[in-house]
């Protein structure tokens, strides 16, 4: 990958992986692929769901609310998800074999409890920063390329955001699996597309 480029390795943590407490299909098999990038790649920076026991976006933290369903919060809706990544737990690790020593910075999300958080940019209000930009821009970097985990979530709003944000955005789709959740895979490809994002 050019000098200013950078590979971003979105959520690949136990918990999203097959086993886990909210197990994308065929989450590990995005390992091996990003392991190989990484090799290639002089700015890694990896996304790290984070979230406090009491999560709002629990659904086991809502009355008579079941995972999937959609509540509306004050930054907008919100799909309950279960619980998964809490802060110190094993289901938080990244698996086991990615390769963390490559990366050179790491991007924690989600841990405020009111407020969830797809995007490595932005906190779910679009407002909230997590300052993955800022250290994006003092390596001179334009473009990102995105893989891991969800791609119809956490990989797509990262995408969006990074599109927003001025920079070249390549989705490195065999690096990539989904939760499809409702068709939210084809409504998010067709959304990044339209955005400029770049799908390979």
């Amino acid at each position: 990958m050019p000098k200013n480029d950078a590979l971003l390795v979105i959520d690949v943590q136990n918990d999203f992986c097959e086993g886990g407490a909210l197990a994308v299909p065929g989450g590990s098999e995005v390992i091996a692929p990003i392991n190989e990038m990484l090799k290639h790649s002089d700015i890694n920076v990896f996304s790290q769901d984070w979230h406090p026991s009491d999560h709002s976006s629990f659904a086991d933290v809502h009355p008579n609310k079941n995972p999937f369903e959609v509540v509306s919060m004050p930054y907008g809706s919100q799909v309950l998800w279960p619980r998964h990544c809490v802060q110190g737990s094993e289901g938080a690790v990244f698996h086991k074999t990615l390769n963390v020593n490559a990366a050179q910075l790491v991007v924690r999300k989600g841990f405020r409890t009111e407020i969830d958080s797809y995007s490595a940019f932005f906190e779910n209000d679009h407002t909230t920063v997590t300052g993955l930009h800022g250290y994006l821009t003092s390596r001179s970097v334009k473009s990102i390329t995105l893989v891991g985990l969800a791609l119809d979530f956490c990989v797509y709003y990262t995408a969006m955001d990074a599109r927003k944000l001025g920079y070249d955005v390549t989705v490195e789709s065999h690096a990539c699996r989904a939760i499809d959740l409702d068709g939210s895979l084809d409504a998010a490809l067709t959304q990044m597309k339209n955005a400029g994002v770049v799908l390979k």
